[in-house]
């Protein structure tokens, strides 16, 4: 094989293994591990944390949302960061604490520091014995704070997450490939968790115990790095399915670019402040996990621009590279007919194309600007 031929191989080999040996993997070896998670029936006290930024159109529903869960109301705090709101947001967890004196709190932080300074926050004036994280826009199933508490009564769990369920009420194209790729991550997350931790959460329901809270720094993502760090003392990160959630997935294609290009960013240089986690020796399979699920996954816009430039240079000569180079050039039409024909009721087989090429392209961005030393502190509510 030429130079050109090895490279372009062993960039298709790469994506093949990132989006499908990797799931083949977990399923071997959580066939053979079987780390199950001793759940049992607990309710200890619990404190929602929900940061906010001009979140005055979510944050009612959100709010009352809370309320109704199906969970012992005096074992149930919910305390509101605002991030120097100027929307009206505090009047709104104002009037709601007002109602519910003993369950709403306000914390303001007057200068915008960012979600991850918010949850700081927070957590050192929680009092419950579980630390649960909420988006201002996630409303929770009502046996969700159930299922978390439950899936923490195995002290091996240190950090628990739920499901994510998208509603694209319009169709949109974004909401069903977003719907598909939730779909696979939480496939990912079942097997995951049968081998002892998963890789990636969801921080619009997550839990932590108190006690293992630690600390992060501003530009750090925290349902990244939070997560990483229990890890990394020894107790489990699970998925609990049956804690469900549900969020409008964004219709606008350049919202969820934008909000994707910010989780890569902040995910990339979380793994550089976390680099230890990659040592097998200190951490045995996880490390191979966070290596095949996050780093790679991060790395696929490379291997997609390399696959594709080289065998545009070896197609000219050759019935294979030629058929290579149909069948990826045949994705990237499908990907356009579906940006093309955004916002209308598209097929799967048009969504996925496009949301995967709308994820690969921002954590492209994102991995240029993290070689630039670019960080991201605060955040944009979504639209």
């Amino acid at each position: 094989m030429s130079a050109a031929e090895i490279v372009l191989t062993a960039s298709v080999v790469l994506l093949v293994y990132v989006y499908a040996g990797y799931p083949l993997f977990c399923l071997a070896a959580a066939a053979v591990l079987r780390r199950d998670v001793d759940a049992a029936d607990w309710t200890p006290p619990v404190s929602i944390i929900i940061a906010a930024r001009n979140e005055v159109r979510d944050l009612p529903e959100t709010l009352r949302n809370k309320l109704e869960l199906d969970y012992p109301r005096d074992l149930i705090e919910i305390i509101v960061v605002s991030d120097a709101s100027d929307d009206g947001t505090d009047a709104v967890v104002k009037e709601f604490a007002a109602e519910h004196p003993e369950r709403i709190r306000l914390l303001r932080q007057d200068e915008r520091g960012g979600k991850t300074l918010a949850l700081n926050r927070a957590a050192a004036a929680a009092r419950g014995e579980l630390l649960v994280f909420s988006d201002a826009n996630s409303l929770y199933h009502r046996q969700a704070l159930r299922s978390l508490a439950s899936t923490m009564a195995d002290p091996e769990v240190g950090y628990v997450t739920g499901s994510m369920a998208y509603r694209a009420a319009d169709g949109s194209l974004t909401g069903r490939g977003c719907s598909a790729y939730m779909r696979y991550e939480n496939m990912l997350r079942r097997l995951e968790t049968r081998i002892g931790s998963v890789v990636g959460v969801d921080g619009g329901i997550d839990a932590v115990r108190a006690d293992l809270y630690s600390p992060m720094l501003a530009d750090q993502l925290p349902d990244f790095v939070l997560p990483l760090k229990i890890v990394e003392s020894g107790r489990r990160v699970v998925y609990a399915p049956s804690a469900v959630i549900y969020e409008d997935a964004l219709s606008e294609a350049r919202d969820e670019f934008r909000m994707r290009v910010r989780v890569s960013l902040r995910a990339l240089h979380g793994m550089r402040d976390m680099a230890s986690l990659f040592n097998p020796f200190r951490h045995g399979l996880f490390s191979l996990q966070l290596f095949s699920h996050k780093l790679l996954r991060y790395l696929a816009p490379a291997f997609l621009a390399i696959a594709f430039a080289v065998n545009v240079h070896l197609a000219a000569g050759d019935g294979f590279w030629a058929s290579l180079l149909t069948a990826q050039v045949l994705f990237y039409v499908l990907a356009g007919v579906g940006y093309l024909r955004r916002g209308s009721d598209l097929p799967v087989w048009l969504g996925l194309p496009y949301y995967f090429c709308l994820v690969n392209s921002a954590a492209g961005i994102a991995l240029m600007r993290f070689l630039r030393g670019d960080k991201m502190v605060t955040w944009t509510p979504r639209t």
